[in-house]
């Protein structure tokens, strides 16, 4: 099975299972918009928790807040995005489909390693335990051709991104014989620039109302609250800013289901420190947030820090932590060093005095940031993609979500053995000594069998049987999900034994 038909199948599966809908489907829906189920926002809720609980109980210099969607629109400039916030887009003339230019080179290039990374499967399997993958890199001559290529092409590319050079950036797609994936011409337009802010008007009257912008980050609502947040929480450097909140882009080139979305959350925080330590915190920050994501047992060869090729305006270091998706890897976190250049636009355009006095150095100055920034919907997207198996078991196919216990939507499905004789009052009075503490579900429909392989595709860790035995020896069978293996419990154990597989603090304890 191809790595598009997975894709596919956990685009149908997260449909079936009541995890993401498009949005207004009855409506034949809305380009780029989804709507989470009542699975899917469990789920979401859960990866938001495991986030603030990392940053705001594990760090006692970490603290939240929750700004406002619409801000004064001189914020907008003073950041940059009125005039900066744009992509690089061009496009085909022949499907008349519009593309990120940067986009279809990074694809190249990521085409061009899959190459090279065959090459050493290839040998890895002739050789055996023999093979010596630095080596082979050095020395075959098959390698070393992808690779020299590889080089040139990413420096080309770097160079144009750097030099904001559009005619180089759209040449390279054109001396890489890129083609358009709906027409497979390579008949393309020039590269131009987009804004991708949305605009609205705010007021009563057509007169009065003023220009605004639904936010394309949270990010600044976190640096115009910098003093607000330092002196009501009497902070010290470093000290950090965590926000988790909807932003908006208007994104012309929207695809890959919930991975570019127009309407999305992100979950980020702002780090400030002292003028000459970022660069340390940065890396400091890089370690920490790859350990947060391999934490969720979905696999360490998955995940790998991409550094940027073109760092924004405001940034002296960036890196993206990508994780591989079944289209690739791609980017799901971003961790970036600011400088001062926020606070200090803000200064500037709000005519405020944004710095921090800082009793051991006795002087003030305007803070450096480390940001972390982590988009919701793509987090939600790995974990799925991490998560979905189908194993084949006595000629049948098994679908599961191998969710981390903690994350699972539904911790455990209470399931009478028949819908006779007593099991299902018993199988209730369980359900409801458990519901105050755990997500359950009661289910009764269906063999035993089947109601397993239900629960499986949800992801839920735990199954209860109440069967026949229960109502005489007060045990009940729990099975779990990933080994499908049982086990014989008494009733009053069961909450002790559910709470300690999906505690939060199962995941927590793993950062520290």
């Amino acid at each position: 099975m191809t790595q598009e038909d997975v894709f596919k199948k956990l685009i149908s599966h997260s449909k079936e299972y009541g995890y993401v809908f498009p949005s207004s489907e009855i409506y034949d829906g809305l380009s780029a918009v989804y709507d989470y189920g009542q699975n899917g926002v469990e789920l979401k809720n859960n990866i938001k928790k495991y986030w603030w609980d990392s940053m705001t109980l594990l760090h006692e210099n970490i603290v939240g807040i929750d700004s406002a969607i619409f801000m004064h629109p001189t914020v907008w400039k003073a950041s940059g995005h009125v005039d900066a916030f744009n992509d690089p887009l061009i496009d085909n003339r022949d499907s008349k489909k519009r593309y990120r230019a940067d986009v279809l080179v990074e694809d190249h290039l990521a085409k061009t390693d899959e190459k090279i990374n065959r090459e050493i499967e290839k040998a890895a399997k002739r050789f055996g335990e023999t093979f010596d993958e630095s080596h082979f890199r050095a020395t075959n001559v098959r390698v070393l051709e992808y690779q020299a290529k590889r080089d040139e092409i990413h420096a080309r590319f770097a160079k144009a991104l750097n030099d904001s050079d559009f005619e180089a950036l759209r040449q390279l797609i054109i001396d890489c014989e890129i083609a358009c994936p709906v027409s497979g011409t390579r008949n393309w337009t020039d590269v131009r620039q987009f804004n991708l802010m949305f605009s609205t008007e705010m007021g009563s009257t057509a007169d009065g109302a003023i220009k605004v912008y639904l936010r394309p980050e949270t990010a600044q609502g976190i640096f115009v609250n910098f003093l607000n947040v330092q002196k009501t929480g009497r902070m010290k450097i470093p000290f950090g800013i965590a926000q988790v909140g909807k932003a908006f882009r208007n994104e012309i080139v929207a695809r890959q289901f919930i991975f570019r979305m127009r309407e999305f959350e992100q979950m980020e925080m702002q780090f400030f420190v002292r003028p000459g330590d970022e660069l340390d915190w940065f890396a400091r920050w890089k370690d920490l947030r790859m350990k947060w994501h391999r934490a969720l047992g979905l696999g360490d060869a998955r995940y790998r820090f991409h550094d940027h090729d073109k760092l924004a305006h405001y940034a002296n270091a960036a890196t993206d932590i990508e994780f591989e998706m079944p289209f690739g890897f791609k980017e799901v976190e971003g961790i970036h060093s600011r400088t001062d250049f926020d606070l200090s636009q803000h200064e500037k355009y709000s005519g405020k005095k944004i710095q921090y006095f800082d009793p051991e150095w006795n002087r003030s100055y305007t803070p450096y940031v480390i940001e972390t920034s982590i988009g919701v919907d793509r987090m939600f997207l790995s974990v799925l993609a991490g998560t979905y198996c189908e194993e084949t078991l006595a000629g049948e196919t098994r679908v599961l979500l191998k969710l981390p216990p903690a994350l699972a939507p539904v911790k455990l499905a209470v399931l009478p053995l028949v819908r006779k004789d007593g099991l299902p009052e018993k199988a209730l009075e369980i359900l409801h000594l458990l519901r105050f503490d755990f997500r359950c579900q009661y289910d009764e429909k269906d063999s035993i069998g089947k109601r397993y392989r239900r629960q499986d595709a949800i992801g839920t860790p735990y199954c209860i049987t109440v069967d026949h035995d229960t109502l005489v020896d007060r045990h009940v069978t729990i099975r779990y999900r990933d080994t499908m293996l049982q086990e014989r419990v008494p009733i009053d154990r069961l909450h002790g034994i559910i709470a300690e597989k999906v505690n939060m603090r199962n995941l927590l304890c793993k950062l520290q």
